[in-house]
């Protein structure tokens, strides 16, 4: 059964739901990433995924989820999947810190759900004793760059041209928020 992490309404009275993912997200969850790679949303994923791709992914989530290397929210509307974000833990000397990515549905951006899930995610992570967050961002991604910062996360260095994108080539910024 999902752990639900909280509860609230879109501008639009649309219910969402932050819940930990289940294996029943697999088709959404495919949808949602395939959706964005046609997009061409500045994210790192370059390619078409397939539903036995994103099986193994899920299923290595839900494992580490277990594990309690992995926390992963979820955002549901109407009984379906439009957001995900996720902290993995590279253990280790590094047990300390948490790595995070998180996307949304082109039609839900901007109506504050990856500012939920990233405080969610935040949260869960100081619980989980924490001390550090990391994530990067392609630089021309400044939707995602303004909500990070929203939050505290600063900005710790750029790489320059690490991601290959449809136009080129971008640079990566890594960020980080000390917990």
């Amino acid at each position: 059964m999902a752990r639900i992490y909280g509860e609230f309404f879109l501008e639009n009275g649309s219910k969402v739901v932050l819940r930990s993912p289940r294996w029943e997200d697999l088709d959404d969850l495919t949808k949602l990433i395939n959706s964005l790679v046609e997009e061409g949303a500045p994210i790192t994923m370059d390619r078409i995924i397939t539903r036995e791709e994103e099986a193994e992914w899920l299923a290595g989530r839900l494992a580490n989820i277990e594990k309690g290397r992995t926390i992963m929210v979820v955002a549901e509307v109407n009984g379906k999947v439009i957001g995900n974000s996720e902290m993995n833990r590279p253990g280790g000397h590094q047990s300390h810190v948490g790595l995070l990515g998180i996307i949304v549905a082109r039609e839900y951006r901007n109506r504050g759900m990856g500012t939920k899930m990233l405080e969610t995610l935040i949260k869960e992570s100081r619980k989980a004793g924490l001390k550090l967050l990391i994530l990067d961002v392609l630089s021309s991604n400044t939707r995602a760059r303004h909500v990070y910062e929203k939050v505290g996360f600063r900005e710790a260095g750029v790489i320059p041209k690490m991601a290959r994108t449809r136009e080129g080539y971008d640079d990566v910024i890594r960020m980080y928020l000390e917990l």
